[in-house]
């Protein structure tokens, strides 16, 4: 159906005469008569009779005007979800209780006035897909991996540095220590079902394990992060890492503790990807304030591996 001649029926229906919705469209009469003869022969109906008063409404033309109008409100809807600047900013954070929902959260605060939708995407590939299809404005990853090089229309800065904690139940060996180095770790069983193949973080623990002798389990399914929290809080062999940023709830009965490592102490690297051609401008403003509030870059005492973005 052309939408072009619902709207002149529109006007038409609102005005009572063809001669004033062809002034307000800025066309002829001729026109409004074309569109609106050929609407009919769409439908299959008359919608007006023409008297001396004007042009009124048949009762199919009645019938009609409720979703003539809808038709309308639902094209405008159309074009304004992807019309740049009044559609929401839309950024992939990986997880809901990562550190780059958290980072989102704060930038929703800083600038209430920006519609966000945030979505979760697993695999690399899918988010850079999406980002270079327009589905997406923008992703948290940490990119670089061997052999996982971006596409030349991607650009990519990176925003944060997360440093690990060392989970342990209350029973671990080094439940009691305030902190503990990388060095102290080795011989420990560190539990971590997460880790895919081939994903990016799959590629950094492989890195942090090749560099200081750790030794990292992902044996078994993954039941979430809740499973993995009362395996840990029961078994005292077994630890894991956890992200310093990453939000964590327990039952108070579990006794669970968070152990900054040092020594230096491993960050996993999070940056931001976009399509350099994304004219959105709540775009450039979420650059503008991860560029002002994210810290810790490529701090001295702080490990991350050689393939990762600098600073």
């Amino acid at each position: 159906m052309d939408l072009d001649s619902v709207r002149t029926f529109v006007a038409a229906a609102d005005a009572g005469q063809f001669q004033t919705a062809a002034a307000e469209m800025a066309v002829t009469q001729q026109a409004v008569s074309k569109r609106i003869a050929a609407l009919e022969r769409n439908l299959g109906v008359r919608l007006f009779t023409r008297s001396a008063r004007g042009a009124e409404l048949t009762i199919d033309g009645q019938a009609f005007l409720p979703h003539a109008r809808e038709l309308l409100r639902v094209a405008e809807r159309a074009v304004a979800s992807v019309r740049t600047g009044r559609r929401p900013l839309r950024v992939d954070v990986i997880a809901s209780r990562g550190a780059a929902s958290g980072v989102m959260r704060d930038f929703h605060r800083a600038h209430p006035e920006i519609e966000l939708d945030v979505v979760m995407l697993f695999e690399i590939e899918t988010a850079v897909a999406a980002i270079r299809s327009g589905v997406i404005d923008a992703s948290f990853r940490a990119v670089g991996a061997p052999g996982q090089p971006l596409p030349e229309d991607i650009e990519s800065v990176r925003v944060l540095d997360e440093p690990l904690q060392l989970l342990t139940g209350p029973a671990h060996e080094l439940a009691g220590v305030r902190s503990v180095t990388v060095t102290q770790l080795v011989g420990h069983r560190i539990w971590m079902p997460g880790i895919v193949p081939g994903t990016e973080w799959a590629a950094y623990y492989d890195d942090l394990v090749a560099e200081f002798g750790l030794t990292i389990e992902a044996t078994g399914p993954n039941f979430g992060s809740d499973a993995l929290l009362d395996t840990i809080a029961d078994t005292p062999a077994l630890a894991t890492f956890m992200g310093g940023l990453t939000r964590l709830v327990w039952p108070d009965g579990h006794g669970l503790r968070r152990i900054p490592v040092t020594g230096p102490t491993p960050v996993y690297p999070h940056s931001l990807l976009w399509h350099r051609d994304n004219p959105h401008p709540a775009l450039a403003t979420l650059r503008a304030y991860l560029a002002a509030t994210a810290a810790g870059r490529g701090a001295a005492g702080t490990w991350a591996p050689g393939w990762v973005l600098p600073s």
